[in-house]
């Protein structure tokens, strides 16, 4: 059963403006983890000579995972924000493929929340991007 913050975390990440634009979708928020798919869209894409969607894209798609992933935590009491993401980028994505991150939240102090993610697309065998990164953590 989904507790009252998981809910409050996915309606703040349905609610965000630019995760609504990318076509997001949280499949998955509990206790320190998160799932988020996107589906392609060629209006998304970096290189029209392959078709491969713009980084920026799967960086937005990352950074949104792990706040939610932050934001659900247990010890975590609302609200975040991002301090420091770094994302390694292994490979394109897949055209025409839907890309999903995947999200955890593995540490969290009074003031920060330490996340680590990837992103992938149906070859799941080498991620399309890694990440780590730094979130504030609200009112603790």
């Amino acid at each position: 059963m989904e507790s009252q913050k998981d809910r409050i975390a996915r309606q703040f990440m349905e609610a965000l403006p630019h995760a609504r634009a990318l076509g997001m979708r949280l499949t998955l928020l509990e206790e320190g983890q998160a799932r988020i798919e996107m589906d392609y869209d060629p209006r998304f894409v970096g290189d029209p000579e392959t078709g491969v969607i713009h980084g920026g894209a799967v960086s937005a798609l990352m950074d949104t995972c792990c706040g939610a992933a932050a934001m659900s935590h247990p010890d975590a009491p609302g609200g975040t924000a991002t301090i420091d993401l770094r994302i390694d980028y292994m490979r394109p994505a897949t055209p025409g493929q839907t890309i999903r991150a995947e999200a955890e939240c593995y540490h969290i102090t009074r003031s920060v929340a330490f996340v680590r993610a990837r992103a992938m697309d149906d070859d799941a065998a080498l991620p399309v991007a890694t990440a780590t990164g730094a979130f504030t953590v609200e009112g603790k």
